[in-house]
């Protein structure tokens, strides 16, 4: 074996780097603590385990989530052809069996004859080239060493997962079948109806129920993708009617008309023996989620497989202390991943992908890797890298950070589908151009 990579972290990020740092022929030593050391998220030893929801996002071509898949499928993504492999009914998302899917990275890494994984924690900076995608939940002592190389303040922000439920406990005389708007997979989500009093009493409990971290947030705290459900509820009485509850498209069998608010449930895997309550990341205390959750029409009687956590991410301020390819000037040391701010599953795998594109280029001294700021990972980039930017906050891919066009159609949808056409054309023809990185890429 000849140049090795060392490779901090088996989450998403990680794994993708792994994977593709090995498709070019280069060695890689991936560093995963877990299981000798836990974290306050993760509940085993696989790689790319999903912590939180078990969605990637949509996959419609005319949205900023669905363009990075595209993205991602030219660029060659590993990760992404494997939870198309591992996908569960989800109607415009892309869902996966979450266990399926870590265990099939897990088997994709450990089967490389050029990547040696290694079970333990990593406190420093390692030697050489290497890539830290720690994740939020980085180790106390590799975060410290990287705050001091690079100088910058430490920041957080809280992160929070949702309960999930088991199917066999669901009251099915209440619970329905379908999706919002009644589109694409209309059965693919279930559907738990609320009455305008039951909405009401619920909402008084939620609010009033025992927190585990005691204290109402600041939404500079929170991830707004992330927000728990108790923290939403106490902007405005209807905010989760509006929001995660909303009703539009539904209608209750049982009544035959819409409901006042809905819970949807999304199914864990292929079997749909275990659903995710959408939307109810939360702080409650367990004892709490069973009392305030079962209030909730068709739980009554549910068994939670496994109650929502709440628990404090990491990351560094990238804008001013990373370079444009994420490295710590002066190192041959580059983030990847949430810890850098590039926040969601996709973009995870996204940063993994580019961190080693950028790796190899590097120790084949070619250009680094300059996306298009026009396409959804490249405007992710250019948001995350650019210096001007001020008060960083993690970030999901989103047509806010794309650059205008010209001349821009006036209706909503045919903007987002010119921007998403854009895009797709500008990211073909970079990496059209790029054969030392990307030939034989897309998947």
């Amino acid at each position: 074996m000849g140049q090795v990579v060392t490779v901090v972290g088996g989450g998403l990020a990680g794994s993708e780097c792994a994977l593709q740092l090995a498709r070019r022929g280069l060695g890689v030593r991936l560093c995963e603590q877990r299981p000798t050391k836990a974290s306050p998220a993760h509940h085993g030893a696989l790689l790319a385990e999903l912590v939180c929801s078990n969605s990637l996002k949509s996959t419609k071509p005319d949205s900023a989530a669905g363009l990075l898949k595209w993205e991602l499928g030219l660029m060659g993504s590993e990760l992404l052809e494997v939870a198309r492999t591992c996908a569960v009914p989800a109607g415009g998302a892309l869902a996966v069996d979450r266990d399926r899917f870590s265990a099939a990275v897990t088997e994709r890494v450990e089967s490389s004859p050029l990547i040696e994984v290694v079970r333990e924690e990593v406190t420093s900076i390692p030697e050489g080239p290497c890539v830290i995608a720690a994740g939020p939940l980085c180790s106390d002592a590799l975060f410290s060493a990287i705050a001091e190389r690079v100088g910058g303040e430490r920041m957080s922000f809280y992160d929070a997962a949702a309960p999930i439920v088991d199917a066999d406990s669901l009251d099915r005389s209440v619970v329905f079948e379908q999706s919002r708007y009644g589109g694409e997979g209309a059965g693919d989500y279930l559907n738990c109806p609320m009455g305008r009093e039951e909405y009401d009493a619920f909402m008084e409990a939620l609010l009033s129920a025992e927190r585990v971290i005691a204290r109402d947030f600041e939404q500079a705290d929170l991830f707004c993708a992330c927000q728990p459900v108790e923290e939403v509820a106490r902007t405005g009485h209807d905010s989760l009617r509006f929001g995660a509850m909303k009703p539009v498209g539904l209608v209750d069998p049982r009544t035959g008309r819409r409901p006042w608010a809905a819970v949807q449930l999304r199914a864990e895997s292929a079997s749909r023996a275990a659903y995710n309550l959408v939307g109810f990341q939360t702080n409650l205390t367990w004892p709490e989620q069973r009392r305030v959750f079962r209030m909730i029409p068709g739980l009554g009687e549910a068994e939670f497989l496994r109650y929502g956590v709440m628990h404090r991410n990491s990351f560094v301020d990238t804008p001013h202390t990373l370079d444009a390819t994420f490295a710590i000037p002066g190192t041959r040391a580059r983030l990847a991943g949430q810890i850098t701010g590039t926040e969601g599953y996709v973009e995870a795998i996204a940063s993994g992908l580019l961190a080693a594109l950028n790796t190899a280029a590097e120790l084949a001294g070619c250009e680094p890797v300059r996306l298009p700021a026009t396409g959804a990972l490249g405007s992710l980039v250019a948001y995350a890298t650019d210096p001007q930017t001020t008060g960083y906050q993690p970030m999901h891919v989103n047509f806010g950070l794309f650059p205008p066009l010209e001349n821009p159609p006036r209706n909503k949808a045919e903007r987002r589908a010119a921007l998403a056409e854009r895009g797709r054309a500008d990211l073909a023809a970079y990496v059209g151009s790029r054969p030392d990185l990307f030939a034989g890429a897309a998947r």
